[in-house]
Order: C-alpha cells, then sequence, then structure tokens
C-alpha cells in the first residue's frame, strides 16, 4: 500500500512530467478539486481537461513541493509555482512572461488514493506578473 506522503509526491511528479494518463492510478475516480485559480472541477476527466487548459497556459509550469505536513487522511503542501505564460488563461493574453508564485494544497485520503484537492495560491502576485 502507498503511504499518503508518496502519493503526494506521485501527484506533483504527474504534473511536472506532464504525465495525466496516470491519474487514475492516484486519484480517486470522483476526485474533487479546487485549483489555485479558483477553478473547480469533479472526477479525473474533469480533472485532466483542467490540467492540459493549465499547462497549455503555462507550458512550462513546475510545482515545487516546499513542505509536506500528512496526519492520518490529511495533508497539507506549501507549493511554489513557475513557469512561462505562454497561452491566454484568466482573461489575459499570452505574456511570455515567466511567473513565481506560491500556494497551499489540502489533501483528503480515502481507500489509497486522493479523494479531495483544495489549492490556495497567491492570486495577487500571479495577475501582476501575467500583466507586467
Amino acid at each position: 500500500m502507498v503511504s499518503n506522503k508518496e502519493l503526494i509526491k506521485k501527484y506533483y511528479d504527474m504534473w511536472n512530467k506532464r504525465e495525466f494518463d496516470k491519474a487514475s492510478e492516484i486519484l480517486d475516480e470522483n476526485i474533487s478539486f479546487r485549483g489555485s485559480l479558483d477553478i473547480a472541477v469533479k472526477g479525473l476527466d474533469e480533472f485532466q481537461e483542467y490540467a492540459k487548459m493549465l499547462t497549455t497556459a503555462f507550458g512550462d509550469l513546475y510545482h515545487a513541493v516546499e513542505i509536506t505536513v500528512v496526519e492520518n487522511n490529511l495533508a497539507a503542501v506549501y507549493v511554489t509555482y513557475t513557469g512561462k505564460h505562454v497561452g491566454t488563461i484568466l482573461g489575459c493574453e499570452a505574456t511570455k512572461n515567466k511567473f513565481n508564485y506560491t500556494g497551499a494544497a489540502f489533501f483528503q485520503f480515502r481507500n489509497s488514493k486522493i479523494a479531495s484537492i483544495n489549492v490556495l495560491g497567491d492570486l495577487n502576485s500571479l495577475y501582476k506578473q501575467l500583466q507586467s
């Protein structure tokens, strides 16, 4: 059985390697996800659509995990996001600007998979970087 901490590592590896075809291995089929851009999705298909939309707009998006705290079926992760704005997102046309912002993700686990993720991001910082 995979530990919850290992599930988190696999989750961020999936993002950083763009291996969203592996989502079903670590995410519950009814995953409830709210991303740092305040976009909520439900289920694997919607999650994969969201991930593709985000990585299209932020071509080299990278999630650097700074702190991970796991307790029972809950976890909190502090993350730094970096990348380059190469596609339209949040009403902002591609600027080719590099960005760097931070966020915190809160995970719930069920049956050795990630059941829900809620991400809070420093959108004020991101917006400034996308518009400059």
